[in-house]
């Protein structure tokens, strides 16, 4: 199963915004990178697979993982569905993508998860977070 072309589209138009960013196909799904660091991924968990994201995620079906700030890591990880927390690396969360998904959310989201990564010189182009 591949990730919904309407919801591809929708992160495809909020990370691809981001300065220098760049997409590509990634071991399942797509991600999206700012140098050769990956800030946002996208893929599809079904019966079981991957195994890895199947363990720790909070639902099948589509699925975002991003990086998060450490200062907004910890409401993520124990905040519950539709958030949980992958094993590696330690600031990476993961998402559900539901038919509720709140886009702005997803938006900060991102864009925080953008600035982790980035050189501050291109954090600071997007001007206080």
């Amino acid at each position: 199963m591949t990730v919904p072309a309407d919801v591809l589209t929708r992160l495809r138009e909020l990370c691809l915004g981001l300065p220098e960013t760049y997409e590509e196909q990634a071991w399942i799904g797509t991600r999206w990178r700012i140098r050769k660091k990956t800030f946002a991924h996208t893929f599809v968990i079904e019966d079981g697979h991957p195994e890895y994201y199947a363990k720790v995620a909070t639902a099948e079906g589509t699925i975002l993982t991003f990086r998060s700030p450490p200062e907004e890591l910890h409401a993520l990880s124990n905040g519950g569905h539709p958030f949980f927390k992958t094993v590696w690396p330690p600031d990476m969360i993961g998402m559900a993508i539901e038919d509720d998904v709140d886009w702005a959310e997803v938006a900060e989201l991102l864009t925080e998860s953008y600035r982790v990564l980035a050189p501050q010189k291109l954090g600071r182009l997007l001007g206080e977070g």
